[in-house]
């Protein structure tokens, strides 16, 4: 599950025009940390993303692990 899955169409019902704006913001990275408090663990997959290793830090918080580094960062 991607966390913007969840959080687009809310952004959007919420007034958001484009990803980055202020109401996208508002709800892009909470809506995925509340789904990671879900989660038994975490693929991140390989590439840059600001959102994604804010997920990693947020699932660590949480002790969820990495699946492609279970024992922390490379």
């Amino acid at each position: 599950m991607v966390g913007e899955w969840l959080a687009l169409p809310v952004a959007k019902a919420a007034g958001s025009k484009t990803i980055g704006d202020a109401i996208s913001e508002e709800y892009l990275y909470p809506v995925a940390h509340r789904l990671i408090s879900r989660c038994d663990a975490i693929l991140r997959m390989p590439g840059e993303s600001r959102g994604a290793d804010l997920d990693i830090e947020e699932g660590k918080k949480k002790g969820i692990i990495d699946l492609l580094r279970p024992g922390g960062d490379p």
